[in-house]
């Protein structure tokens, strides 16, 4: 059953957006450009990306390549807003409204799993229940790591807009992660840092299956 009260339910689409692109965070230009190298560096043509939002990075679906991408998010104002900017992606494009900490087990199967800023709010354990309903060949992950803050929201005008994601947000570690991907038998294959502003960075971190799959 959906979580009426998830906190990510209650946060605007204006906010989040001007939040994420605010020249001192700068957290959707980063995720744009490293979501270009999540969809092109695979031989794969099915893809899932977990907490998808309003659909920053999109554009970089390739259709000659893609049959199939999903987009998956709690938040409805979202979605909306995703198919309407990218309505010509219909046909390979499919959003999903649904809640991943009680509701994984409705997320179809696709050959790339994309989770980016998702794990920090839904935590490893439901992680690895999505991971494994959809099971994945390639698993690229994108987490924030405060190299020198203990603040993991930015300061921006929209700041206060996020005080309610203290009651889900979990702190994350790459050892962690990497460890938890391992039992969840996975490899790690690839690793990417993109610096942002007030001593933060993404990391984007890939996984694979034991099968042949290489970057390309």
């Amino acid at each position: 059953m959906e979580n009426k009260n998830n906190p990510w339910k209650n946060i605007s689409l204006s906010d989040y957006e001007n939040h994420m692109s605010f020249e001192g965070v700068r957290q959707q230009q980063a995720l744009n450009k490293m979501m270009k190298d999540q969809f092109g560096d695979y031989p794969l043509s099915s893809a899932i990306i977990l907490g998808v939002a309003s659909g920053n990075g999109l554009e970089h679906i390739d259709r000659e390549k893609y049959k199939k991408v999903y987009g998956i998010d709690i938040n409805e104002e979202y979605l909306n807003a995703l198919k309407e900017r990218y309505s010509y992606l219909n046909g390979v494009l499919e959003c999903i409204l649904l809640d991943l900490t009680s509701e994984y087990d409705r997320l179809p199967d696709a050959q790339l799993l994309i989770a980016d800023l998702l794990i920090e709010y839904i935590g490893y354990e439901t992680f690895g229940k999505a991971v494994k309903r959809v099971k994945p060949d390639i698993v690229s992950c994108i987490i924030q790591k405060n190299t020198d803050t203990k603040a993991w929201v930015s300061l921006s005008p929209y700041i206060h807009s996020f005080d309610c994601l203290n009651t889900v947000h979990h702190e994350m570690d790459e050892d962690e992660l990497d460890s938890f991907m391992e039992i969840a038998g996975y490899k790690k294959i690839n690793r990417v840092i993109e610096e942002l502003p007030n001593a933060k960075a993404l990391v984007r971190t890939d996984y694979k299956k034991d099968t042949d799959i290489k970057k390309v």
